[in-house]
């Protein structure tokens, strides 16, 4: 049992500083590592590929004024998180003594970078953030290198794994890390995305024109087994979502966040999130996460909080029941759902299982 969440961080990061390919943000390197969040930011918002070592005064100031309050350089980092340069040793065929590598980089020197908060998130995971390969860097496993030593870290200190948050319009980034087996845990400021080891290894494959969503059941033989939860399909422009027996039967962690794992996925596809006008009327309920029309709505304020700021938007999502380019007559369409779904009955709101867990209009909620 672990006594202290601070004193186990602590300790959590001392193995990862310790790991293959991980080295500490040394003194009089803050300004630098300052340089690299900000190119990720920029590749992440802006949509523009930055090299962080060529950042120069004026197009530091240039990019900070785009990107506004994220773009902020917050002094002091370390006084609450703990930043790390990733120098792409672990796992791979880098050679060592200063020899350049097939990108022209000299083993040791950063590709990469990563921090731990001073203290954790949620349940108390490790919260990761600043994860970030330049991208000569990518494609040779490194990211997923330091998530599994992350991963390590964490609960070799009794943690319950590690979280991360990625914004919706990163869409890079959300899409790696899904294919990476995160669960998704919430969507209130941006896609938070978690790794415990209360939840399961989960796939999610296309049936037939549905998603479904299977968790390993631990079966023995090559592979185990994997056991169908949740199914997503279509009913003409609205979302179908259906749960298994073996759904109502799992632990309560899979069924948290097993429907808001499922919901990413049908965002990134481009399918329905919104089960009906009534759903879509009380979708706000959810907009921290849970069922898949708080997505919806979280995803619309994003993307429109994006477009006004003069940011580009390019993702699969469609707007729900928006009119001509998600203008006004959108606005006026989800307030006459608002009130049909107010004036009717809860009972028209129960989703196809009869499960009435998430029902819109149910207090319990």
């Amino acid at each position: 049992m672990v006594r202290s969440w601070d004193a186990a961080v602590e300790r959590a990061q001392a193995r990862l500083e310790a790991a293959p390919g991980v080295r500490a943000v040394g003194e009089g390197e803050g300004r630098r590592f300052a340089l690299w969040d900000l190119a990720s930011r920029a590749e992440g918002e802006l949509g523009e590929q930055v090299d962080p070592e060529a950042i120069g005064p004026a197009e530091e100031r240039a990019l900070r004024q785009r990107l506004g309050e994220s773009g902020r350089e917050w002094p002091d980092g370390e006084l609450y998180r703990r930043r790390y340069w990733l120098t792409g040793a672990a796992g791979t065929a880098d050679p060592v003594g200063g020899a350049a590598d097939a990108t022209g980089a000299v083993a040791g020197a950063p590709v990469g970078t990563v921090a731990v908060d001073n203290w954790t998130k949620g349940p108390g995971q490790l919260a990761v953030s600043s994860l970030y390969l330049r991208p000569a860097a990518r494609g040779r496993g490194l990211a997923a290198t330091v998530l599994d030593q992350l991963y390590r870290a964490a609960t070799a200190e009794g943690l319950p794994g590690y979280r991360l948050e990625a914004h919706w319009t990163w869409q890079h980034a959300v899409r790696y890390y899904l294919r990476r087996g995160l669960w998704v845990v919430s969507w209130k400021h941006a896609v938070g995305l978690a790794r415990l080891p209360q939840l399961p290894p989960y796939r999610v494959r296309e049936e037939e024109d549905r998603l479904v969503l299977l968790v390993a059941d631990g079966a023995p033989g090559p592979g185990g087994g994997w056991t169908p939860l949740l199914t997503a399909g279509r009913e003409g422009r609205w979302l179908r979502l259906d749960e298994t027996t073996d759904y109502r039967r799992a632990d309560g962690w899979v069924r948290d966040f097993a429907r808001s794992t499922l919901a990413l996925h049908l965002a990134l596809a481009g399918r329905p999130l919104v089960r009906g006008p009534q759903w879509w009327a009380e979708a706000w309920r959810w907009s921290d996460a849970g069922e898949p029309e708080g997505l919806a709505y979280r995803i619309e304020h994003v993307e429109r909080s994006a477009r006004d700021g003069g940011r580009p938007v390019t993702t699969p999502y469609r707007p729900i029941l928006a009119g001509p380019g998600g203008g006004p007559g959108g606005r006026q369409v989800r307030e006459q759902a608002h009130d049909q779904g107010r004036d009717q009955g809860r009972d028209q709101g129960r989703d196809r299982t009869g499960d009435r867990r998430g029902e819109p209009g149910d207090p319990a909620r």
